[in-house]
């Protein structure tokens, strides 16, 4: 299990864990175990510089705080919105939509899509109280929602990563994740299960969408689904803390 946190660690997000574990089996597996704790450690990162700098001024801490978040993953995630929102907006047959995916330059579509999610995501940083959970939970629901797709729904590019990743046939150990994940939300406030309800019913809307598209999904929607899944759940926290 160890191996296959490292694992998740070193494959979805950018911090340095210089480590040598083997691609494969039963680590990746785990890793997709680890998912939620990875996504709440990158949270719980960000959350911490934000709460370091708020108290001398909330705009620095809010950029800081989303910065630290961008640095922590790579920008891996945000390649794979552009890429998905490239691909998904060429309105092209599904065969020249995987080939856009795949291009490693980007087009329009790719640049507003960061433009408007990054901004969005900057601004719910800046309106929510308590941000330090609420980053650290957002990140954990979006990492939850994406393993259940890794595990149930279907690759539309055999052979790839995504592909990987599925074919680890990881649904028990997700089940398990989610059990414990959705426990710790319940005793910290039963609150908190409406942003990881909204954003797995967008990562339902998500996969209707892929499947229509490419026939189901690649490492660049996996990442897409992580990135809107943030925001969402941000979202989620901000009209829950203001409203209920």
């Amino acid at each position: 299990m160890i191996k296959g946190f490292i694992l998740s660690l070193q494959f979805f997000s950018h911090i340095p864990v210089n480590i040598n574990v083997d691609f494969g089996g039963k680590n990746i597996n785990y890793s997709i175990f680890f998912l939620p704790l990875v996504g709440a450690i990158i949270g719980a990162l960000g959350g911490l510089v934000y709460y370091l700098i708020y108290p001398y001024n909330n705009l620095i801490a809010s950029f800081l705080g989303l910065l630290t978040t961008i640095i922590a993953t790579g920008g891996l995630h945000l390649d794979g919105l552009s890429d998905t929102f490239d691909g998904f907006l060429s309105n092209r047959d599904k065969e020249r939509t995987l080939e856009i995916m795949k291009d490693s330059r980007i087009g329009a579509f790719g640049v507003l899509s960061l433009i408007l999610l990054i901004l969005f995501k900057f601004i719910l940083i800046y309106s929510i109280k308590n941000l330090p959970l609420a980053i650290t939970l957002s990140f954990a629901n979006s990492r939850l929602v994406v393993a259940r797709i890794i595990a149930y729904k279907k690759n539309a590019r055999p052979g790839g990563l995504g592909d990987l990743f599925h074919q680890s046939n990881p649904k028990s150990l997700m089940i398990v994740s989610g059990i414990f994940y959705i426990t710790i939300l319940i005793l910290l406030d039963i609150r908190y299960i409406i942003p990881l309800l909204i954003n797995f019913l967008v990562g339902e809307y998500i996969s209707y969408v892929a499947y229509k598209k490419i026939g189901g999904f690649t490492g660049d929607v996996y990442g897409a689904v992580i990135e809107i899944g943030d925001t969402i759940s941000l979202l989620g926290f901000w009209g829950v803390m203001l409203w209920i």
